[in-house]
């Protein structure tokens, strides 16, 4: 049994109404009181709340009823409905133990599908995703994780998440640095998800720049603007019944953030030059090498929208917190490149695979990847030794200059002081790629080109 919570009769109507038509039994009140008499007697499935509940309209009524909830019922999910003005107040219910909000007027599929997905993480349990010991051969044989390399007992846990997440609707944030494999992990998120069979669109949010953001999103009508010569559909129609990755969303700038946020929230957009509303059904992935919640501390993100994409959050681990994974990974890049090259007796020897295993490798899987191809490609040996890695590593200087400092003569080549100086700049700008180009005077492609010169890993 439902239970659905709003001083409005119309409201706990219609609500009453699509429930039971989409075979939810539900219960309604109007008042705090009733509903709290309502959960000490019966603690319902789900809860659907108003957040006002007087004529103040502060919320603080409905973020109070949400904690005595919380403390009569903590395992009963509540969904919260507020008025799109009061997302704020949503916001501080999610953190007071909220699943989810929606805004007024909402759409029926819509609000539909958020219970369904609340229902199904709700319901999921570990053991549905495999005992916490299962090994990645149990894994393999419940869910699709093939491009998926590892056995370290971190990537298992996060395999498991995947498992148990992937079924539902639920947005999902991936964090972690870098080369650690998020766009393979969205993939597999939607590998096995019901969506499978739609579309999966990839956004490197990173590239857009704000005044090109409605367009390439959104997509534009001919004559919609100056350079508009041609219809263009955007990314969220072409991902539209399936899924849409968003990543490097820590790059985004504060206006398309809240561009972004209504899209999110309404699941409906404009093309530019058609005023007319489309609705969308996608399931949303994001992905940042960034501390969002850092950043929304910093009011560089918006808290509202970091609450409406991190339903469920996945850390991948760094290459070097899973060091026992680096001889299968660099097994499975030799195993590729000997198809690639034709050179079926191409292998890494023991004491190489044990030279590998001791770097940091900071640009972790990426950077690992980029090492032995270029090994293989260098030393044109049939068993790599470590000598082949060691010549191709990006040489370093024994003590990197401080900012502003220059090197001693003859301690540093032009080249690696190029290099030192492009790695100083993305420390610095946080991996931002378009300000680490602006600060050293170049455009993106020839930035671009330097890293691939010298060998520095950086997010596509």
């Amino acid at each position: 049994m439902f239970l659905i919570v709003d001083d409005d009769l119309a409201v706990r109507t219609s609500l009453r109404l699509l429930l039971k038509q989409a075979g939810y039994p539900a219960q309604a009140v109007a008042t705090p009181a009733e509903a709290l008499a309502v959960v000490r007697e019966a603690p319902p499935t789900l809860v659907l709340m108003d957040m006002n509940f007087s004529l103040a309209t502060t919320g603080e009524d409905g973020l109070a009823l949400l904690r005595d909830m919380k403390q009569l019922a903590p395992q009963v999910p509540v969904i919260l409905i507020t008025g799109w003005g009061s997302i704020s107040l949503a916001v501080e219910g999610m953190k007071a133990g909220a699943a989810e909000f929606v805004t007024k007027p909402w759409h029926n599929d819509a609000l539909l599908q958020t219970i369904r997905t609340v229902l199904s993480l709700h319901d999921a349990h570990p053991a549905d995703a495999g005992s916490p010991s299962a090994s990645r051969r149990q894994l393999d044989r419940q869910y699709r994780f093939a491009d998926i390399i590892g056995q370290d007992a971190q990537l298992l846990h996060v395999l498991r998440n995947v498992g148990q997440v992937a079924p539902t609707d639920a947005s999902v944030l991936i964090e972690g640095e870098s080369g650690t494999g998020k766009e393979l992990i969205a993939e597999a998120i939607h590998r096995n998800s019901q969506r499978k069979n739609q579309p999966f669109v990839k956004v490197n949010l990173g590239g857009i720049s704000s005044s090109l953001f409605e367009s390439e999103m959104f997509g534009h009508r001919r004559g919609a603007f100056t350079d508009a010569k041609a219809d263009r559909v955007g990314r969220f129609e072409l991902a539209n019944g399936g899924t849409i990755f968003l990543d490097e969303i820590g790059e985004l700038e504060l206006a398309s953030q809240v561009k972004l946020l209504r899209v999110l929230q309404d699941r409906t957009y404009e093309v530019l030059g058609d005023s007319k509303p489309r609705r969308l059904d996608i399931r949303v992935i994001a992905a940042t090498n960034r501390n969002l919640a850092e950043m929304v501390q910093q009011g560089r993100f918006r808290e509202d929208l970091f609450y409406r994409i991190n339903l469920i959050t996945v850390r991948l681990p760094a290459l070097r917190e899973r060091a026992a994974d680096i001889p299968l990974l660099a097994q499975h890049f030799v195993d590729q490149l000997r198809a690639t090259y034709h050179r079926p007796a191409l292998k890494v020897g023991a004491r190489a695979m044990h030279w590998l295993r001791e770097q940091l490798l900071p640009g972790n899987i990426r950077e690992l990847k980029n090492l032995v191809e270029r090994a293989v490609l260098v030393s044109g040996k049939d068993e790599l030794g470590p000598e082949d890695f060691q010549a191709n590593a990006q040489r370093l200087p024994a003590r990197a200059p401080a900012p502003g400092e220059l090197p001693t003569p003859g301690t540093m080549t032009l080249d690696e002081l190029e290099a030192q100086m492009i790695r100083q700049s993305l420390a610095h700008y946080d991996g931002n790629i378009s300000r680490v180009a602006k600060a050293l005077g170049l455009s993106r492609g020839a930035l671009y080109r330097r890293f691939e010169k010298h060998g520095i890993p950086f997010d596509e």
